[in-house]
């Protein structure tokens, strides 16, 4: 016997983080002698490889051969908090590294219903026991209508597992895993080099020219191939991988066969060549070819003709740029550097041991050292180049994170908030060429950092006026985004302006409120420095004092002057370097002067003198009403009001409720006392309490929602299903969030209903509604209650509230149920990692006997009055009932 090695990896759904500390238990299997293991992967989700016996290669490269050419493995895996996965059959093939990449989903939770249980069973191989289907044959012609006018390569694909009109489930895959999986179920891995590439080529240009004609879907059909080798190409869902099949794959899944002079991707009809006969490309056969030194086009064309070529496309849909052309290294520049590096950066969230290379757009040491840390990690070559396998697994691994992370509502966004905050908002009219002022300059400001990390985008200067070139940048970027390019910047640009340039800050923010982490001083470059510039450019534009930098991300001596000044008329030392109390007051000053809240060299926070009351008007008003929004972002109690300057009645509701959740005369007026407390307060949640994070929860509507409908309560639907969607194969997406409930929504909502075993009915009941809020918020919840304790007590440095779900609300439950044994009259919450109605009403209560305002809302303050209740030199006797 010889030996091979088995690779094991954990990860979250579509590898978009590392579950670490699994325990694998493996077993062999197949007749082989007894051998039984168990061990775990590490808090990247990697155990050591293991070298394992396995037949001598040369039985795989033997056509006649009758013995089975590799050793077969029963692996399981559990982790507490994960639902436990088997994968039965596993092949080991001598002198190859198998890639058991292993998809642990969250244990569900809240009742939500169980679904099937992660259990594979991988078949023998297609070429040691070949099935008994026909193999794939040409279509006659192609499907009318054909809806693609030009090939894709897609983000993913849906299989069906089982011929076209059987009974069997639809799973939706990434397509290069799909490819990688078809490759290791139908060929061996120990097979020459251009014999595998010749046969990958012709499963991916047979796979593109399905979706190509929409063959499946134009006949009715709900998914775009089948497993089935009677019609196409076999596919084993949650089978293992072999690592020649994922290298070359990654390598060339953008690529496909055609014949010269047409565009569609050719239907590279083959089979075995031994046990079935075709007219097309023989598997056997190219690896005659390729030890006879034909390469992998030459075996194409020796089956297809001379007229065959490969071509690459860079039409990838889901990824969000292509391939500079030349690999990138150490001591490149650029913006194809900025990309890789923007990439790498929201990445390295997920994957915190990567390390952020920044955003300088300059390849230096630690951009190379975090590439090799992703490569390593991904069974890359760890060489620190961004060669094309490493530049698409980089783009691959950044939409699967981004993907999961933009599905969730996270942030002050969910309470309407945002704009009012940031000084984002919409500023009422649209902006064109002649036009001038902060609107503009914001507008500029997000368009020029987009540019940064975008070639198809043009720079423009940050000036605050609307010139030639701002208008070229606005056509440029209302082009390449689906937008009418007129050049104006009407609210549908504004908003997907901001929209983007709001994705663009959460990838390269290190934390919630975007400090970058270290003091920026002369000398400093980059991204911070030029938001740094800006927020000065702005702050300019009210205070005199202040002179007004260029905004070119270079922290030179015209930045540090006007740093200087700003901390002068602020209080601060003027030291001319930006730490976390001179970004924070810049900040502050940006969003309230961009929301027009201050008179020229007005300072915020500054009582206006006398009481605003019903009838007020002006600027003193609306700096109130700001402060008002931003408590209602946080706080339930406090309703949602207009900034207008204008002191109405729903003004006055809104400053009774605040008065009376932090314990003030309830009055509607705002005397010293309640200006100076709205002042405090939203500071506070500014710079010590972080942004809410919560989930907006959409109850049932009353009535099943079927094909049809349409509205939020549609929208919803596709988004919980969207969701579910990622973490379940099965579940298939309901190919966007629109708000019109139509025929994807429904084989989506079938599909759910099928993975959980509730009637398959196609519309949403109050039974599936219920089912999958649940299982979004399980799934949401995420974490175990080991990972959770081991977190610490520090504060998460995010608000929570009703919605909230994850790690920190785990340990927050934890917290509580600890306090509960010492203090009898506290209750106790279910630890299930969700911020439910139990969780609000257990956190009031802690609230009211703290003497804090009673919110339901866990802010800096009520975390540490929690924890300091669990001080190890309290007795937990029962005389503490008392208290």
């Amino acid at each position: 016997m010889s030996n091979g090695i088995l690779r094991v990896q954990t990860y979250a759904a579509r590898e978009s983080a590392p579950v670490g500390d699994v325990r694998i238990r493996l077993r062999c299997a197949g007749g082989q002698p007894a051998q039984e293991m168990e061990f775990y992967t590490d808090g990247e989700g990697n155990a050591p490889d293991l070298e394992l016996p396995a037949p001598p290669a040369s039985i795989s490269l033997d056509e006649n051969a009758t013995q089975r050419p590799y050793s077969v493995w029963d692996l399981t895996a559990d982790k507490e908090g994960y639902q436990p996965l088997t994968l039965d059959g596993l092949q080991l093939f001598a002198g190859q590294v198998t890639l058991a990449q292993l998809e642990m989903r969250p244990m569900q939770r809240l009742g939500a219903p169980a679904p099937q249980p992660d259990s594979f069973a991988v078949p023998p191989h297609q070429l040691y026991s070949p099935g008994s289907e026909a193999p794939s044959t040409a279509p006659v012609q192609l499907c009318e209508p054909r809806v693609l006018t030009v090939p894709i390569i897609p983000e993913t694909i849906t299989v069906h597992l089982g011929k076209p009109a059987a009974s069997a489930k639809n799973v939706t895959v990434s397509f290069r895993r799909y490819i990688a999986n078809v490759a290791s179920s139908e060929v061996y891995p120990t097979w020459p080099e251009q014999a595998l590439r010749a046969n990958i080529h012709a499963q991916i240009s047979l796979a593109l020219n399905r979706i190509f004609t929409e063959w499946y879907p134009s006949k009715g059909y709900n998914f775009n191939i089948t497993n089935s080798t009677s019609y196409d190409q076999y596919y084993v869902h949650g089978r293992e991988i072999f690592e020649p099949m994922e290298r070359i794959t990654d390598d060339i899944f953008n690529t496909y066969v055609r014949r010269e002079g047409t565009i569609e991707p050719y239907y590279t009809e083959y089979c075995d060549g031994k046990t079935v006969s075709c007219p097309g490309m023989k598997q056997w056969g190219t690896v005659d070819r390729a030890n006879a030194g034909l390469n992998a086009l030459q075996i194409l064309r020796y089956y297809y003709g001379s007229d065959i070529e490969i071509v690459r496309t860079n039409n990838i849909q889901g990824i969000p740029q292509s391939y500079p052309g030349t690999p990138l290294r150490r001591g490149d520049s650029g913006e194809e550097v900025r990309i890789i590096q923007r990439q790498l950066t929201r990445i390295a969230k997920n994957y915190p041991a990567f390390g952020s290379p920044g955003t300088d757009g300059v390849f230096g040491a630690a951009t190379e050292a975090s590439v090799k840390a992703f490569q390593k990690h991904f069974n890359l070559t760890a060489d620190g180049v961004v060669g094309r396998s490493t530049w698409y697994k980089i783009s691959y691994i950044y939409v699967s994170v981004k993907k999961l992370a933009e599905l969730t509502s996270e942030g002050e966004k969910p309470t309407g908030s945002q704009d009012t905050i940031t000084g984002s908002g919409y500023p009422g009219t649209p902006l064109r060429r002649g036009d001038r002022g902060n609107s503009v300059e914001q507008m500029q400001f997000w368009l020029q950092q987009l540019a940064e990390f975008d070639p198809g985008l043009r720079d423009l200067a940050v000036d605050g006026i609307f010139g030639a070139g701002t208008e070229a940048a606005v056509r440029a970027f209302q082009e390449k985004n689906g937008l009418a390019a007129d050049g104006v910047v009407g609210r549908m640009t504004w908003d997907a302006i901001w929209s983007q340039y709001q994705s663009l800050e959460s990838d390269i923010n290190q934390s919630n409120n975007g400090y970058p982490g270290s003091p920026l001083r002369v000398g400093s470059r980059g991204d911070a420095v030029r938001k740094v510039q800006f927020w000065l450019r702005i702050a300019a534009s009210n205070y005199s004092s202040i002179p007004s930098p260029a905004v070119d991300g270079v922290f030179g001596s015209g930045t540090e002057a006007a740093v200087r000044a700003f901390q002068r008329e602020f209080g601060l030392t003027a030291d001319g370097v930006v730490g976390p109390a001179t970004w924070q007051k810049l900040y502050e000053i940006y969003a309230d002067v961009t929301n027009q809240l201050l008179a020229p060299n007005q300072r915020p926070g500054a009582y206006p003198g006398s009481p605003l009351r019903l009838g007020s008007t002006g600027r003193a008003v609306r700096e109130a009403q700001f402060y008002l929004v931003l408590m209602s972002a946080y706080y339930p109690s406090i309703p949602r009001i207009n900034i207008d300057g204008e002191f109405g009645p729903a003004t006055e509701a809104a400053v009774k409720a605040f008065q009376k959740l932090f314990g003030l005369t309830q009055d509607g007026v705002i005397g010293p006392a309640t200006w100076e407390k709205l002042y405090q307060q939203s500071q506070t949640l500014r710079t010590s309490d972080g942004l809410v994070q919560a989930y907006r929860l959409l109850p049932w509507p009353g009535f099943a929602l079927a094909e049809g409908a349409a509205g939020s309560d549609a929208a919803w639907l596709q988004f919980l299903l969207e969701y579910v969607a990622y973490f379940y194969d099965e579940v298939q997406s309901p190919g966007g969030i629109d708000g019109v409930f139509g025929s994807r929504t429904r084989n989506a909502l079938e599909s759910f209903q099928s993975e959980f075993s509730l009637p398959v009915t196609g519309t949403a009941d109050e039974i599936t509604w219920n089912a999958l809020t649940a299982t979004f918020l399980s799934l949401a919840a995420a974490g175990s209650e080991q990972t959770a304790l081991a977190a610490g007590p520090e504060y998460p440095g995010y608000v929570m509230q009703l919605g909230s779900a994850g790690d920190a609300v785990m340990q927050l439950q934890q917290l509580m149920n600890q306090v509960a044994v010492l203090y009898c009259t506290a209750e106790f919450v279910p630890v299930d990692g969700v911020f439910g109605e139990a969780t609000e009403q257990a956190v009031r209560l802690f609230q009211e006997g703290l003497g804090l305002p009673v919110s339901g809302v866990v802010d800096r303050q009520t975390w540490q009055s929690i924890f300091d209740l669990l001080d190890p030199s309290v007795s937990a006797s029962c005389a503490n009932c008392a208290k």
